[in-house]
């Protein structure tokens, strides 16, 4: 399981504290990416009226027969990141996980932009992703994955992860983040301007976005100005209301001659 970038949770105490920080009600519908050995499905099985477990490797199976008889677990063999969320029913309100390192980043934008029901996360990821997730303007880790998911929701830090508490153990440092959803996330329009404004991120951001889409180097410009912002700027001195407010102004499919 390794190869798929998952290392499972050996320490009950810390799986107790991921349940209670998580703050479920006995409502609540759970999604869970990545079951591994089923540890924590069956504590939130205890606690939620429902759980969703999307998990990719079947070589995990024979281990998770006690979990897939228990009536309010669902469980979905498939990849997370290409899972068509909208299938779930009921839908999700909160996902706690201990997400695989690998597709921690897409599998939290994925849930955020389509499955507005969702209105919290807790979830495990490599320290490092957490500190870009909820990193401000100006830092060095600060990029299109800061932006994106602070336009749904508060992200916070809930507590450092010592690597030891893993099987096998990492050779990162890990955390569990928190997310609170303010609002239903950027739209198309303010992702794609998003990802292309970070795509150079050496370069001004109108060159940057103009390089993905050619022809937008005025219009971003144009939009830079009217909202009161240098022409000149990079991408990551943008907070991201600023991308959300800039993407009104601009329709990169009509710029873009590609």
């Amino acid at each position: 399981m390794v190869k798929l970038g998952q290392n499972f949770l050996a320490d009950p105490n810390l799986l107790e504290a991921i349940v209670r920080d998580a703050g479920l009600s006995p409502d609540d519908v759970v999604l869970e990416v990545g079951a591994g050995e089923g540890v924590l499905t069956e504590r939130l099985a205890e606690v939620a009226r429902q759980v969703h477990v999307i998990e990719v490797d079947r070589g995990l199976e024979p281990g998770l027969t006690g979990v897939m008889a228990r009536p309010n677990v669902n469980l979905i063999w498939a990849d997370a990141v290409r899972y068509d969320l909208a299938q779930l029913d009921p839908d999700p309100t909160a996902m706690v996980a201990n997400l695989p390192y690998s597709v921690a980043t897409p599998v939290i934008l994925h849930t955020a932009f389509d499955l507005p029901s969702i209105t919290s996360w807790n979830v495990m990821v490599q320290k490092e992703i957490g500190d870009r997730l909820r990193a401000g303007p100006g830092s060095k880790t600060y990029g299109a994955p800061s932006v994106l998911i602070q336009l749904a929701g508060d992200v916070r830090q809930v507590r450092k992860v010592s690597r030891t508490v893993f099987r096998p153990q990492p050779r990162v440092d890990s955390a569990i983040i928190a997310i609170k959803r303010t609002g239903p996330g950027p739209d198309a329009a303010t992702r794609r301007l998003v990802r292309a404004g970070f795509a150079h991120r050496r370069k001004a951001m109108a060159r940057s976005v103009d390089m993905v889409h050619p022809g937008a180097l005025k219009a971003v410009r144009a939009g830079l100005e009217q909202a009161g912002l240098d022409p000149g700027i990079r991408a990551e001195a943008l907070t991201p209301e600023q991308f959300a407010k800039l993407s009104g102004m601009i329709d990169l499919a009509a710029d873009d001659r590609t």
